[in-house]
């Protein structure tokens, strides 16, 4: 069985409808999860109008509007609901009363619960949503059948180290393995809060992509980090645009943190009571919210 902090397989969401219970119990067991959906198999979960502007909140609905065209739009309003209701199954409250906010440069948050890190990332019909409550998350994906050529990026893209072990590899492995680097260095800079801004020749992996390391190829996280890429397909996976990678980047700060990530227990009480009053004036109760 894997431990905490261990980075774990993504989970295939069809509609909203779940099964959410396997992301809370991950989050419980191991610190973590990460969901994946079709955005097209959730659109018509999106509605339309002033239901949908207050589901996305002010700053994500003039960013929805902003976007051309239908599709570009749709997916970006299924990525919102994603982080929402798989958030919501972690801290046991409705998906309305998670609010999505964005930290200086666009990383995002969920605002009043700073126990719970989330990162997101999406590629044609795919889109990805990562929690950690033990620390740092960043998740990253791309067509699993991207071509990506050694020649024209390994300086950009690689150590010294990565690129002894590239170099010798035969043509269709050497793609495969700098997907994956690629997709990994994504992950952990997002989860880091720097994006592109990071340089991806700064820091390595090791052969299979779970040990992060130095430029020169030596152990830099001692545990503190782990790492995953895993295949995901849609559609049964019937074409190359079918089958995607998804990279996973998760820290264990070793700060703690128990199993319970209800509302109730992880975030404090003015914001707490906010909730449950907003909550009451929808009809709900506070012993829906509460922990038992």
């Amino acid at each position: 069985m894997a431990a905490r902090g261990s980075v774990t397989a993504p989970i295939l969401m069809e509609g909203p409808d779940g099964p959410w219970l396997r992301v809370r119990e991950s989050v419980a067991f191991f610190g973590n999860a990460v969901v994946c959906a079709n955005w097209r198999q959730w659109q018509s979960a999106v509605a339309a109008g002033p239901e949908l502007r207050s589901l996305l909140g002010n700053r994500d609905w003039q960013r929805f509007n902003a976007l051309a065209g239908p599709e570009v739009r749709y997916r970006f309003a299924v990525s919102r609901m994603l982080v929402r209701h798989a958030a919501s199954t972690a801290l046991q409250v409705p998906p309305d009363a998670v609010e999505l906010a964005y930290k200086p440069g666009g990383r995002p948050y969920l605002r009043g619960c700073d126990q719970i890190d989330v990162s997101l990332s999406h590629t044609l019909d795919l889109v990805v949503v990562g929690l950690n409550r033990l620390g740092r998350i960043g998740v990253d994906t791309e067509l699993a059948g991207r071509r990506l050529r050694y020649s024209e990026v390994h300086r950009q893209m690689c150590t010294a180290a990565e690129q002894r072990m590239l170099a010798g590899l035969p043509g269709p492995e050497q793609e495969a393995e700098l997907l994956r680097t690629w997709t990994l260095k994504e992950a952990y800079t997002k989860a880091l809060g720097q994006g592109m801004r990071m340089g991806f020749t700064q820091f390595g992996f090791g052969p299979g992509g779970r040990e992060l390391q130095t430029p020169d190829g030596e152990a830099a996280s001692y545990g503190e980090w782990s790492f995953g890429t895993y295949g995901v397909e849609l559609n049964g996976g019937l074409t190359s645009d079918d089958r995607y990678l998804v990279s996973i980047a998760c820290q264990d700060a070793g700060h703690g943190g128990g199993e319970d990530t209800s509302v109730g227990t992880m975030l404090d009480e003015g914001f707490l009571g906010q909730v449950v009053d907003l909550l009451g004036r929808e009809g709900v109760g506070a012993s829906d919210v509460a922990p038992r």
